[in-house]
């Protein structure tokens, strides 16, 4: 079928054929269709949006335009799980759920991404600790994914090749937005990583790709129902994010508050927690690990509390070319850096909102985040001590804390952070961190 007359059909409002969809994803992987017409077919579809059938069809066909992962002669002992989230401000749950899931039984070949604009990037905050491989060969791949139970890694040129040169487009064209490319991109990539069931983090909140409740449940969906129509059996999980989530963002500081998590040290009710629990809980339901979600809670806790999370992910960092003794001294090797200083608060009263994307925004300013891919960044930089929606403040208490390169940023960056949270003489009403799940 002619790229034209493929294009022609989606921008008249029609139903593509597979065919059609085939030809299409050929094409983008192929490099037969050129960049204006994957930027028509993009924008048409975009404008007359797909339906259900129509988007298992294109990721399908995506995740075939590449290499396709098998793990059945491994030998495994598990499911094989992951995880993918939608991109947020101080999100570093991956870090934690990954090892936590491979200690309850799961195998989690987990492949991630970097960041751009105002979201942080998994494979960015593993690159703050010396050494770790983020684009390990297949063998060494497989092999942590077998012996460990969990690898981290970046997404080769052979994982679904028609989702990189097709992003790439959308990019430019402003159709990144598109409920139904978003379905296609992540689901594609992750059903070529040969997965037996994937547990979504959907954001919604201030500080999400998609901040209306609306877009973001219609996501929810989409990506539920399309995973299962690809034979991926899929839960989506809603969660909140309109404060950060950890209190900190920025790559070494979120590793380092990952590890106290995985060390147990951080408050048992913190939210981001909260959202490795749910997560994890519907994980482990997904690969028939546990009976019922307080059967998954309760194997969840004790793999965090006895250590078993916390020795896989030394195990994985090991396996992945980080110093095997990274645990024990992690600020030996994380990057501090030169900077710091606290931003008081200049009166008292309630936190009552948090522009999150602002946050994320000033980590980005301060060299700690990508305003284009390929920029490098400095993994030392970032926020710290962040206060939370509802917590009462005195003049003067510390709204978080700047790590910065020189003078001149942190003072830039104390100035917005100051207009980025709003303080209020009566404390707000909260909303849940974990908003609705979908399967």
């Amino acid at each position: 079928m002619l790229p034209q007359e493929c294009i022609r059909l989606k921008r008249l409002g029609e139903r593509l054929s597979p065919d059609a969809i085939t030809c299409f994803c050929e094409g983008v992987g192929s490099g037969a269709w050129s960049e204006g017409q994957i930027a028509a077919m993009a924008m048409a579809i975009c404008c007359r949006g797909m339906d259900t059938d129509e988007r298992v069809g294109l990721t399908l066909a995506m995740r075939d335009s590449g290499r396709v992962f098998r793990w059945d002669d491994e030998g495994l002992d598990g499911p094989v799980l992951d995880k993918h989230s939608t991109g947020g401000v101080g999100d570093g749950v991956s870090l934690v759920l990954g090892p936590l899931l491979a200690a309850c039984g799961a195998h989690v070949p987990m492949i991630s991404g970097r960041g751009l604009g105002h979201t942080g990037g998994t494979l960015d905050k593993l690159e703050a600790i010396p050494g770790y491989q983020v684009q390990p060969d297949e063998t060494r791949f497989r092999e942590t994914v077998r012996d460990v139970g969990v690898a981290i890694v970046g997404a080769s040129e052979e994982i679904a090749p028609a989702d990189a040169r097709l992003y790439a487009v959308r990019d430019l064209t402003d159709t990144v937005a598109s409920i139904d490319l978003i379905t296609a991109s992540i689901l594609s990539k992750k059903l070529a990583a040969g997965l037996g069931g994937l547990v979504m983090d959907v954001k919604v909140g201030n500080g999400a790709f998609l901040p209306d409740h609306a877009s973001a449940r219609a996501l929810a969906e989409a990506l539920v129902r399309v995973a299962e129509g690809a034979g991926m059996p899929t839960r989506a999980v809603l969660t909140n994010m309109n404060q950060s989530l950890s209190g900190c963002a920025g790559n070494a500081l979120e590793v380092a508050h990952a590890l106290r998590c995985l060390r147990a040290d951080e408050r048992r009710e913190s939210p981001f927690l909260e959202v490795v629990m749910a997560l994890g809980a519907q994980a482990l339901l997904l690969g028939s690990l546990a009976s019922d979600e307080a059967n998954a809670r309760r194997q969840l806790k004790t793999a965090l509390e006895s250590g078993q999370a916390l020795e896989r992910f030394q195990r994985m960092l090991t396996a992945l070319g980080s110093p095997h003794d990274f645990i024990d001294r992690p600020h030996a090797f994380l990057e501090e850096a030169p900077v710091q200083i606290d931003v008081p608060a200049p009166r008292g009263g309630f936190v009552s909102d948090v522009n999150t994307r602002e946050l994320g925004m000033i980590v980005v300013r301060l060299g700690g985040g990508r305003s284009h891919p390929g920029q490098t960044i400095d993994h030392a930089v970032g926020l710290t001590g962040l206060v939370s929606c509802g917590q009462a403040v005195d003049a003067g208490f510390p709204l978080g804390r700047i790590h910065a390169r020189d003078e001149t940023a942190a003072s830039e960056a104390s100035r917005a952070l100051l207009t980025a949270i709003a303080l209020a003489e009566e404390a707000p009403d909260l909303a849940p961190t974990v908003l609705e799940v979908f399967h």
